[in-house]
């Protein structure tokens, strides 16, 4: 319809709410209450909370004929704590969880990649509720055991991995996702203990810098680069490595200059910068700023006597010493400069994975592999709860702030993943579970009176025993059914043909190409087994 807008038909509708229903089964099954708010949100909510201010562009806002300012819901966090700060008195009501299956929005700068970009989109989001920490924990292990069974059911072969919060905030997070070349995001995984992370998350221990520091206590000493800015010109000039090098960047966050040191062959991670610096708004300077507060441009800069500013630094400079760094004056720069003897910084994990570091936990290489996010669940710790004011009496008669987590599936982003997994040259190739029809009839001409009365029969049997069938009941030659059923991934073809005059029809796997020739009565039966065969063999 428009940019990061879809209509869904029919076929698509159908796998969707095959989709949801999967979604609340799991949500119900452990414990979950199902609701329904509106899409449409007053902005003294979110300004209770700060994120209206936060979300910025990314939030649809208008007003009403009175100037009321109103917002479209991206998220339910504040719309569930207003709720629970209404409805809840005392420990004895929780834990709870709550759920709905609805309409989100965001204002996506760049809509793209199909379904997995949208301005307009389906999400199931569920909150919890508990007493106290260790309640928070049993909520959010319920909402990962249920997401890993919803994932399976849906046939996805997925990875769950630590996050980073981003705005919902919270102290803890996990992303499940896909492993695709279409995906927008990047894990870091170890393929020997098992650690995974998205990039924002991940850490590393750096690769070991390409040649040793100088020993002895020097004095940093400037001398001439002309013409020398970047990191790589440097090192040509100095005849050191990029390991050898120092890397300044200016960052402002909430308005104020900071200066990050990196070493020379690492990249920041604006995520990691952002959570360190305890800021909410991010940029890189401008370099009139630079200018300004300097005395130099960009290619030049270093920590060196540097004040009025806070200086980060990436972990893997520390224990390092006798570095190159800018020296804050053009074409200049400063051998011997060492961290927390020539500058005092602030260290943190700053810089962003590379394929090749070793692993966190076991030093194995970590490598990279893109992939997409179906589901993110959060600790929330107290972030909404505090800010809106959801309290309760303890056992002890004392109020006390109830602890929360959210949590959000895309089911929009599960047929999306289902897709890029499952395809091949001749169309979709879904799982059952989630395909618009589980199995189609198709007799090869239907004006023929026998084919037509065999095809209606089976037909009316795999209903009967629950199977979600379809009758393709076209005037069209064989061909034209046989390529369509291919295209929309209906994972079996009963072919009602000339093997009817021996008491038999071909069944297609849809994913393998097999035919196997079975008795007539025994089509739709044949099909059950093949499915829960595959169901079980995936469940295992």
């Amino acid at each position: 319809l428009s940019a990061g807008i879809y209509n869904y038909l029919f076929l698509a509708q159908r796998a969707l709410l095959k989709i949801t229903e999967i979604v609340r089964q799991e949500m119900d099954g452990i414990g979950a209450q199902e609701m329904l708010l509106p899409m449409l949100n007053p902005a003294e909510l979110w300004q209770e909370s700060g994120r209206w201010q936060i979300m910025g562009d990314d939030m649809f806002r208008l007003k009403d004929r009175f100037k009321r300012d109103l917002c479209l819901g991206m998220t339910h966090e504040e719309g569930m704590t207003s709720i629970a700060r209404g409805e809840l008195r005392s420990y004895k009501q929780l834990p709870q969880m709550w759920y709905q299956i609805q309409t989100k929005f965001r204002d996506e700068p760049r809509p793209k990649s199909g379904l997995l970009r949208l301005r307009q989109f389906i999400m199931k989001d569920s909150y919890s509720f508990d007493i106290d920490a260790a309640g928070l924990d049993v909520s959010y292990d319920k909402h990962h055991g249920a997401y890993c069974r919803i994932f399976d059911r849906c046939g996805l072969n997925y990875t769950a991995v630590e996050a980073h919060s981003g705005a919902m905030g919270g102290t803890q997070s996990h992303e499940f996702m896909v492993a695709s070349s279409a995906g927008e995001d990047t894990i870091v995984i170890c393929t020997k203990c098992g650690y995974s992370a998205n990039l924002e998350k991940a850490s590393s221990a750096a690769q070991a810098p390409l040649q040793p520091d100088p020993e002895g206590d020097f004095t940093p000493e400037e001398f001439h680069t002309p013409g020398r800015k970047t990191i790589a010109e440097v090192a040509e000039f100095t005849n050191l490595p990029e390991t050898s090098q120092m890397k300044s960047l200016v960052m402002v966050g909430d308005g104020n200059p900071i200066l990050v040191m990196l070493r020379g062959d690492h990249s920041l991670s604006e995520t990691k910068f952002s959570s360190a610096a305890k800021v909410k708004e991010i940029r890189p300077a401008h370099p009139e700023e630079i200018r300004e507060w300097f005395g130099a441009d960009a290619g030049s800069l270093g920590p060196v006597g540097v004040k009025n500013m806070r200086v980060l630094a990436d972990e893997a400079l520390r224990g390092r010493k006798n570095m190159i760094a800018g020296a804050n004056k053009n074409d200049h720069h400063l051998r011997h400069v060492t961290p927390g003897k020539d500058y005092q910084p602030e260290f943190f994990d700053l810089r962003e994975v590379v394929a090749g570091d070793t692993c966190p936990r076991c030093s194995h290489p970590l490598s990279l592999e893109k992939a997409m996010e179906v589901g993110h669940i959060f600790k929330l710790g107290y972030r909404y709860s505090d800010s809106m004011g959801l309290r309760v009496l303890n056992e002890s008669g004392d109020e006390v702030t109830v602890i929360m987590g959210s949590y959000g599936i895309g089911v929009e982003r599960i047929l999306s993943a289902a897709i890029e997994l499952y395809h091949d040259q001749d169309g979709m190739a879904l799982p059952a579970s989630i395909a618009p029809f589980t199995v189609v009839v198709t007799p090869v001409n239907f004006s023929d009176a026998a084919l037509r009365k065999a095809a209606e029969e089976i037909y009316q049997t795999c209903r009967a025993t629950g199977l979600d069938a379809l009758l393709d009941d076209r005037d069209e030659r064989p061909g034209v059914k046989f390529k369509d059923a291919d295209l929309i991934g209906i994972p079996y073809r009963i072919t009602v043909g000339k093997k009817l005059a021996q008491g038999k029809v071909e069944v297609v796997e849809r994913r393998t190409k097999k035919t196997t020739e079975v008795p007539v009565a025994e089509a739709a039966q044949f099909v059950q087994q093949h499915i829960a065969a595959a169901t079980q063999a995936s469940a295992a």
